[in-house]
């Protein structure tokens, strides 16, 4: 394992840079420190600290309940076990679509008491100039198109975006606004696999893609999601590399077994 002097802290020309090596681009959620630490060490590229902090931790039905607070409180936590990823924060529901001035104020919050290097920002056109004026402001932009969690009740559901030609263009479109307004990278979220590679195609930024088929310059999923830890419900577009919820509810009979039986603690458990 490097030292720390040898470790590289992931910069945003770094994600920039990957659009023309050609590099995938990697990135998962956390939302602690211990979590972090660990996806640090296996030197992941990303490290996004999502409002989906408001399922997998709060237990929230959506992400809409999340606060400012509440992200900046586990963005803290995290960038303690971050020395190599690029630490991303998601601004939370309406952190910034009130006013392009309580935008950059609360996008400013993450770079000031956190150690966050950029800002996840759901939208499209609407928020150009938000996103214009947060990197005005020195504040990188990740956006993300597609599937927006925190429009979910206009959805109605979590369900595939862009399949019919008119959304396909709002979202091709969509895509090359945030681009042209600086935004370093987009998430595409649940879209058709061949509209991804026609985005990636069109931008001359890295996308990152959720659902989106393997043509994105990168993936992202929740953490809770692929070690099968939130079980709630399982997206098609997940991949179970784990399936943890199982082994630690069995590691939990487990210990309350061994305590009723008298088996723990043993005699080199004790002490004398």
């Amino acid at each position: 394992m490097p030292t720390e002097s040898e470790i590289k802290k992931m910069t945003v020309p770094d994600i920039l840079a990957r659009k023309k090596s050609g590099k995938k681009i990697t990135a998962l959620t956390a939302y602690d420190y211990l979590m972090a630490e660990m996806l640090d060490e296996t030197g992941i590229d990303i490290i996004l600290v999502g409002d989906s902090l408001g399922m997998v931790v709060s237990g929230y039905e959506t992400t809409l309940p999340v606060t400012m607070e509440e992200m900046v409180y586990h963005t803290r936590i995290v960038s303690k076990g971050v020395k190599h990823a690029l630490l991303v924060a998601d601004m939370p529901f309406l952190s910034y679509q009130v006013s392009v001035e309580q935008a950059v104020a609360n996008a400013g919050r993450f770079l000031k008491e956190t150690a966050a290097q950029a800002v996840k920002v759901e939208g499209g056109r609407t928020f150009v100039p938000v996103v214009e004026k947060l990197v005005a402001s020195g504040i990188p932009v990740m956006g993300h198109i597609g599937l927006l969690p925190q429009s979910i009740h206009k959805y109605g559901g979590y369900k595939l975006q862009g399949k019919d030609p008119r959304a396909s263009n709002i979202l091709k479109d969509d895509a090359r606004r945030l681009a042209d307004a600086g935004a370093f990278s987009l998430v595409l979220e649940k879209i058709p696999a061949e509209l991804a590679r026609e985005i990636t195609a069109a931008v001359p930024v890295p996308t990152i893609g959720i659902g989106a088929g393997p043509h994105c310059d990168g993936q992202i999923l929740v953490s809770h999601d692929m070690l099968g830890i939130y079980d709630k419900f399982k997206p098609r577009f997940v991949r179970r590399y784990a399936e943890l919820g199982k082994e630690m509810r069995m590691a939990f009979k487990k210990y309350i077994d061994d305590i009723q039986s008298g088996n723990f603690p043993a005699e080199d458990e004790s002490f004398s």
